[in-house]
């Protein structure tokens, strides 16, 4: 057994297969890939790493486990699926996984061709495990994958805690000791017990307020955009190709975008936080539909018209479409009255949070400081955006915004 320290759970303590897979290098490479990408620009604590967090939802899932009275090979095999959920993440974790997958058709939580080879097969098969049963509860497959993968999963559970701890910001704060403690399975669904509705809402509300003050926040948004920019840039003009990025960390990218001339100019302006600025910031009612559902070729398509209008270099032009508001958690289920119930359809807070995500919503264009009032106003052209009426300026001249965002 090994004992580690944790800043948010105290110590852990890792035995068995765990203990063999720590060692293996797809889990150290963790250690090189930072929780919360392009976050860190904003919150300069928000240091921590998807190994950390992996040692996190381990710990979740072990006491999950002993809650519910999992035991021998079912229990080690959603030990080994919580140590490694996250070892399928590319470099900045979530930040370019799209682009990821559309070269290699692969998610994050698609791990079968890591798991099985190298090391972490070999660990697992000393054990008596299946790495492809390992991989099916890493997706979410199977009722023990609802613990690693799902609405009321242990990842949930420790990121959330873990990001409001390093960002310092207190919204995040959930009681995962009673999380953990109160589920149940029910028909082969995994549930919360009796009397935990406000329990179920309390992981709800963190995840809405967490996310436009950490995970969509401008700033880190506009990082994303630029890193997704160049790194595109460098799987068309170097020989980096999809399966070498997948298996990058955030060191190995940041390097490569500024030892190639194609992207330097990207590398350099993430190393030392010099970023585009937001010249539009668009909430939800001014945008045409279709350009909601826009694909990633229209978008390009849109950001070169944009350029060519306000005659700037396209690469200095980042259109960011947010997919539209969804809360998955809305479909946890609780036990009321001895039923098992969604909690959309038992909570009246569900439906106000889901009317603030799409408050929350909005549409960037961002562009240099030096052309960022062309760039807006080119914007706001091509892409047909509703704002005769309630367009207004930011404190910094040249952001085209709703009323609403000062109100």
């Amino acid at each position: 057994m090994k004992t580690i320290k944790d800043s948010v759970h105290d110590y852990i303590e890792v035995e068995d297969v765990a203990r063999d897979l720590l060692d293996t290098a797809p889990v150290q490479r963790l250690r090189h890939v930072k929780q919360l990408g392009t976050v860190t620009l904003v919150y300069p604590s928000a240091n921590h790493t998807r190994f950390e967090h992996s040692l996190g939802v381990y710990h979740l899932a072990s006491r999950a486990l002993s809650q519910l009275g999992i035991e021998g090979q079912q229990a080690e095999r959603v030990r080994a699926a919580a140590l490694l959920h996250d070892v399928g993440h590319g470099p900045y974790s979530h930040n370019i996984e799209e682009l990821i997958h559309r070269h290699t058709g692969k998610y994050h939580d698609e791990v079968g061709d890591l798991l099985g080879s190298g090391a972490v097969a070999r660990v697992l098969t000393e054990h008596g495990l299946n790495p492809d049963r390992v991989a099916a509860l890493v997706a979410g497959e199977g009722e023990l994958g609802q613990l690693v993968s799902g609405e009321l999963d242990v990842d949930r559970m420790d990121y959330l805690a873990r990001d409001a701890h390093h960002t310092g910001v207190p919204y995040g704060t959930i009681d995962h000791g009673r999380l953990v403690r109160e589920l149940r399975f029910v028909d082969g669904d995994l549930v919360l017990a009796e009397g935990n509705v406000q329990t179920a809402e309390s992981l709800l509300l963190a995840r809405a307020l967490m996310n436009p003050v950490v995970y969509s926040h401008h700033v880190a948004r506009i990082a994303k955009g630029m890193l997704r920019r160049g790194t595109e840039r460098l799987l068309a003009e170097t020989d980096v190709t999809p399966e070498r990025l997948r298996r990058m960390d955030d060191k190995d990218l940041l390097v490569a975008l500024r030892s190639n001339d194609a992207t330097a100019g990207y590398g350099e302006r993430l190393s030392y936080r010099d970023l585009f600025k937001r010249a539009v910031w668009a909430e939800m009612d001014a945008v045409p539909e279709d350009l909601i559902a826009a694909d990633h070729d229209e978008i390009r398509r849109l950001e070169d018209d944009i350029a060519a209008k306000a005659d700037v270099d396209p690469e200095h032009v980042v259109l960011d479409v947010p997919d539209e508001p969804e809360m998955k958690e809305t479909s946890s289920r609780v036990i009321v009255g001895g039923e098992v119930r969604r909690l959309e359809d038992q909570s009246t807070l569900v439906q106000a949070l889901q009317a603030a995500q799409r408050d929350q919503w909005r549409l960037g264009v961002y562009a240099p400081a030096d052309v960022q009032n062309r760039v807006g106003d080119a914007a706001v052209r091509v892409l047909g955006l509703d704002v005769a009426e309630t367009l207004v300026s930011d404190v910094r001249p040249g952001i085209h915004a709703t009323l609403d965002e000062f109100q």
